[in-house]
């Protein structure tokens, strides 16, 4: 198991450090290994939307970066009413990169969270079954 609340945390911490230059929209990631190491992400963007990064693969890509490629649990934080969950584009990096058993937190903007399966997020995805022969 591990300590979901501090997971939460960091993704709260996350959004401190997003750069929502044109949107305001503030968005925390902390992405925590099988090793029980944390990954902070949050989101950039850039004048071309198409090209900003959400805070789920800042801090996915920076693991994988770090060698990291056996992942728990991930928490998205912002700043909205209701509980905020990762955008399509990151659901399939996550889906692919991380497996269906991925834990993903939603964190409102009171720190509220609920706790689904990647594969509850993204159902009858499109992953590397497909391709296994």
């Amino acid at each position: 198991m591990y300590n979901r609340k501090e997971l939460i945390q960091k993704a709260i911490e996350a959004k401190s450090k997003a750069l929502p230059t044109y949107s305001n929209f503030h968005v925390g990631a902390a992405l925590l290994t099988k090793d029980g190491k944390i990954y902070l992400g949050a989101n950039i963007e850039t004048s071309s939307y198409s090209l900003t990064i959400c805070a789920e693969r800042t801090a996915l890509f920076t693991a994988i970066l770090e060698g990291e490629r056996k992942f728990k649990a991930i928490a998205v934080a912002g700043d909205t009413e209701d509980y905020l969950p990762p955008c399509g584009a990151c659901r399939q990096v996550l889906s692919d990169l991380c497996g269906g058993d991925l834990d993903v937190i939603l964190v409102n903007k009171k720190g509220k969270s609920k706790k689904l399966k990647l594969r509850e997020l993204l159902p009858y995805s499109f992953g590397e079954e497909f391709f296994k022969k």
